[in-house]
C-alpha cells in the first residue's frame, strides 16, 4: 500500500521529485554563493594562481572520472527500477557508494598530504576556500551515499522504487557540482 504522501502530486509531478528539486534549489543557492565568492575574490588574488598550483590535478581528474561513472551507474539503478528490477537497482545504487568511497578515499589522501606539506586554512585565502567548497562538497557526498544506501535497502525488497530516481536526481546534482568545482580548484592556475 502506498502512502498518500507518494500518491499525491503537485502540478503533476510527485511530490518525492518536487521536494528533492526543492532541496537541490537550496543547494543552488549554497554552492553558487560559495563559487561567486570565490570567483570575486580569485579575481582580486592574482597570487592565488600560485597556490593553486599545489592542488593535485590528477587526483581531482581521477575523482572526476570516478564521479562521472558513479552517476552511470546511478542512471543504470533507474533503469532497472524502472522496470521493477529493485534487486537489480539495489547493487547498482551500491555500486554507486562505492564510486562516492573511492572519491573520499582519493580526497582524504589528497588533504592528508596537502596539510603535511603545510597547506591548511591558516595558509591563505585560498586554502580556506579550497577547503570550504571541497569539504562541503564531501559532506553532500556521504550525505548522498547514506540516502542511496537506505533507498537501496527498500529497492532491494522490490518497495519503494520510485526513491531511486529522486536520489539519483540527488547524485547528479553533487556530480555536477564537482564538475564546476575542479576546474575552478584544480586547472584555473
Amino acid at each position: 500500500m502506498k502512502t498518500i504522501a507518494t500518491t499525491r502530486s503537485a502540478m503533476n509531478i510527485p511530490t518525492g521529485r518536487l521536494a528533492v528539486w526543492w532541496v537541490l534549489v537550496s543547494e543552488v543557492v549554497i554552492f553558487g554563493g560559495v563559487l561567486v565568492s570565490y570567483l570575486m575574490h580569485r579575481l582580486g588574488h592574482p597570487e592565488w594562481a600560485e597556490e593553486a598550483s599545489h592542488t593535485n590535478t590528477w587526483a581531482g581528474a581521477f575523482n572526476t572520472l570516478v564521479l562521472l561513472t558513479s552517476s552511470l551507474s546511478a542512471v543504470l539503478a533507474h533503469k532497472a527500477a524502472g522496470q521493477g528490477n529493485g534487486k537489480r537497482a539495489a547493487m547498482l545504487l551500491r555500486l554507486t557508494c562505492v564510486g562516492g568511497l573511492i572519491f573520499l578515499i582519493v580526497k582524504s589522501f589528497e588533504w592528508t598530504h596537502e596539510i603535511r606539506e603545510g597547506l591548511t586554512l591558516q595558509t591563505g585565502g585560498f586554502w580556506e576556500y579550497y577547503y570550504l567548497a571541497a569539504g562541503l562538497h564531501g559532506f553532500h557526498v556521504i550525505c548522498g551515499m547514506l540516502i542511496m544506501l537506505w533507498v537501496a535497502n527498500s529497492a532491494d525488497k522490490n518497495q519503494d522504487l520510485h526513491r531511486v530516481e529522486n536520489i539519483g536526481i540527488y547524485w547528479h546534482f553533487v556530480d555536477l557540482v564537482w564538475i564546476f568545482l575542479f576546474p575552478l580548484l584544480y586547472i584555473a592556475k
